[in-house]
Order: structure tokens, then C-alpha cells, then sequence
């Protein structure tokens, strides 16, 4: 079956299934081009909360599909992929989480929206990259605050903010992987490009920045800026809506490793593994099927459903 074909079965069931379809902006271009909203962690967020819909088609990692359900306990969440988990979540069991807890009543718990829901029912409060600044300022001044479960992100919102925090040691592996060194080279190669950094970077290759944010700043800084190319330091899935709404604009993706050949816009090295594992035949067939499902126990919906609350509220 050719695209076209599954796209236009995509589309079918969509109407019979009473579906909304949610893509990040890391997805293939060809499920951004087929869902109603794509964008960053707390916009997808603010959809699912608000969707009408009976059935949450999420194109994006495990993470984001179980935030869908939290928010929408009644309804039917799918995940085109229910093995695209994410290195991030990965690195924050909630179990260590607790014990970690437990050796100091005054925490009080940030988490960053990228971990599992037994996390975020840990947790005083969520954030996101978008809003991670207003969040740890809302924060209790008599609190010791613990953010998890990135550390790279928490430690660009201590620069921002000037409040001590304990940082969980975990990272995203594409983020990491940007090398401060390519980054320069690019720099010497297009010396009028802005360089746009995702803050779950490391400290020196967030300095090389002219903007550190969200994947949705990014889209809108580089929309309304007026130069002409930009060093895109982020999951290169974005270049593909960036194209689309900053028409007659460059974009150059950050190789992750050290390599002889400069990069193009068009170059995939920056791709997530989990991100990729989603395709249009699975988002088909998912919305086919209504499966996989996304299940979590009530207490646990319940528990985790607060902090993300509380977020939604500051934002």
C-alpha cells in the first residue's frame, strides 16, 4: 500500500474512530503532515487535556501517550509503538526516586515531563522545557527542591533562576551526543546562522547559543527572526515543520558525533531511535485496531494527574 493510500485510510478512520492525532515535532514528516497538532511536550499536553475527541491517537514516546491518559482517564490513548520509550525516562526508576525521597522530607519534587507515570505521581509538580523557569520561581522558598529526571535541563534552570536544586543524573542521549566542536565548525561554515540550542544540551554547547528553548520556541524564533539560516541543536524531526512555516529559511542539523563531512539540512544524524520507531503503517494500524492501549492503574492515574494539574494552571 502506498502512502497516499494509507494516508487516505488514515484519514477514514480518523472520522469513524472519533480521533484526534497528536504528533511531537520529532516525528517522521509524513505523520506530522497527518495529525492535527503537532508540537512540543506541554502543547500536546494542553490538547489532550481539551480534546473532545473519544479516542487520542499520540504519535510521540510512551511518556507523552501516558500523560494523554492522565489527562483523559475516560478515553481511549493509543501509541502507534508501545516499545518507543525514551533513554530520559529510562534513567529515573521510581523506585530509586523514592528512596532518594526518603532521605529528606523537605523535598519538594520536580519533574520534568519526560518520565514515566510513576514518577510524576512521585512528584509535587511537573515542567517542561517551556516552562521549567516559571515553575521551579513558583516553587515553595522553603522547600529544598529535587528536579529530575534531567540533569542538563535542571542545571540551565539553576543559571536561569538562581535557586539551588539536586539534580537527578539523567540526560536524553541525542541532546548529549551534540558536541560543542561541531557545533563551532558549523559556526565558521555559516557565521550569519543563529544557533538554536534545546536546554537539555550540555553547559558547553548551551553557551555556543544565541537562544536556548523549547522545540515550540524554537519553531517561533526562527519564524519571526530575521536572519535567513539557523544551527538547529535539537532531534532533527523539527527541521521538517520548521521548513514548513519558515518558508525561504536554512536550517543546519548538528551532527551528533565527529565527523569529516559537514551536515546539509538534510542530514538525519540527530535522529531519536524511539521517536523513529513510530511510522505511518503503525499509526494506521493502531487507529485500526485501537491498539496498543495505553493502561494504568486508577490510584496511579489519580496520584500523577495532581502535578500535572498544577503545571497546567502556571502555564
Amino acid at each position: 500500500m502506498s502512502n497516499g493510500q494509507t494516508i487516505t485510510e488514515i484519514r477514514r478512520l480518523k472520522e469513524d474512530r472519533n480521533a484526534v492525532i497528536l504528533a511531537h515535532n520529532y516525528q517522521v514528516p509524513e505523520i506530522q503532515d497527518s495529525a492535527d497538532y503537532v508540537g512540543d511536550s506541554l502543547g500536546l499536553s494542553r490538547q489532550a487535556a481539551e480534546t473532545d475527541a473519544e479516542v487520542i491517537v499520540f504519535c510521540g514516546v510512551r511518556f507523552m501517550a501516558e500523560t494523554a491518559k492522565i489527562l483523559n482517564p475516560g478515553k481511549v490513548v493509543v501509541l502507534p509503538d508501545i516499545n518507543a520509550g525514551c533513554s530520559l525516562e529510562e534513567s529515573c526508576p521510581p523506585d530509586q526516586l523514592a528512596q532518594l525521597q526518603a532521605t529528606n522530607p523537605n523535598f519538594y519534587t520536580i519533574a520534568y515531563i519526560n518520565c514515566s507515570a510513576e514518577v510524576k505521581k512521585l512528584s509535587d509538580i511537573i515542567c517542561t522545557s517551556g516552562n521549567a523557569v516559571r515553575v521551579v520561581e513558583s516553587a515553595p522558598k522553603d522547600r529544598d527542591l529535587l528536579f529530575v529526571p534531567d540533569e542538563n535541563l535542571g542545571s540551565w534552570v539553576m543559571e536561569q533562576t538562581g535557586r539551588p536544586m539536586t539534580l537527578w543524573k539523567g540526560n536524553c542521549y541525542v541532546h548529549t551526543d551534540f558536541q560543542r566542536d561541531n557545533i563551532l565548525r558549523l559556526k565558521g561554515l555559516h557565521p550569519e546562522a543563529k544557533v538554536v540550542v534545546h536546554p537539555e544540551s550540555l553547559r558547553g554547547v548551551r553557551d555556543l547559543a544565541d537562544i536556548i528553548c523549547s522545540t515550540e520556541k524554537m519553531v517561533n524564533y526562527c519564524r519571526d527572526n530575521p536572519a535567513r539560516q539557523f544551527i538547529v541543536v535539537t532531534e532533527s524531526g523539527i527541521i521538517h515543520r520548521m521548513k514548513k512555516e519558515c518558508p525561504g529559511k536554512e536550517f543546519v542539523c548538528v551532527p551528533e558525533y565527529n565527523v569529516m563531512k559537514m551536515p546539509t539540512d538534510n542530514c538525519r544524524c540527530s535522529e531519536c531511535k524511539y521517536m523513529k520507531m513510530n511510522t505511518l503503517e503503525k499509526l494506521r494500524n493502531c487507529m485500526r485496531d485501537l491498539y496498543p492501549r495505553i493502561k494504568l492503574p486508577e490510584e496511579t492515574m489519580r496520584r500523577a494527574r495532581l502535578p500535572i494539574e498544577r503545571m497546567l494552571a502556571l502555564s
